[in-house]
């Protein structure tokens, strides 16, 4: 059983999760100040998901075209995937989204 898909989500969810909590990552952007650029960090994320979701779309297209070197699941291993990242981006959208209406009804 090949287990390039669960290894690839793996590291994005490791170099997901370094980033947020600050600490650097091999591909994690430093900011000037020596911290985490926190856009830098929210784009390479969702980058991160696109290319897992067009990846996944590929190889189901290419099984629904009758690709021989495509495997069921595989194609099924990269559509949850991806699913899976999209949802916890959506989460974090959530979270960002709360925290901010918290922040912008502080009373000043």
């Amino acid at each position: 059983m090949d287990t390039q898909g669960i290894e690839q989500m793996l590291s994005v969810l490791r170099s997901t999760a370094a980033q947020a909590s600050g600490k650097p990552a091999e591909s994690a952007a430093a900011g000037a100040a020596g911290g985490v650029d926190f856009a830098q960090v929210l784009k390479s994320s969702i980058d991160k998901v696109n290319q897992t979701q067009q990846q996944a779309d590929v190889m189901a297209e290419k099984l629904a075209a009758g690709d021989t070197t495509q495997n069921l699941h595989e194609v099924m291993i990269a559509l949850q995937t991806a699913s899976v990242s999209f949802q916890e981006m959506v989460q974090v959208r959530n979270k960002l989204v709360t925290a901010y209406q918290d922040v912008m009804n502080i009373q000043v």
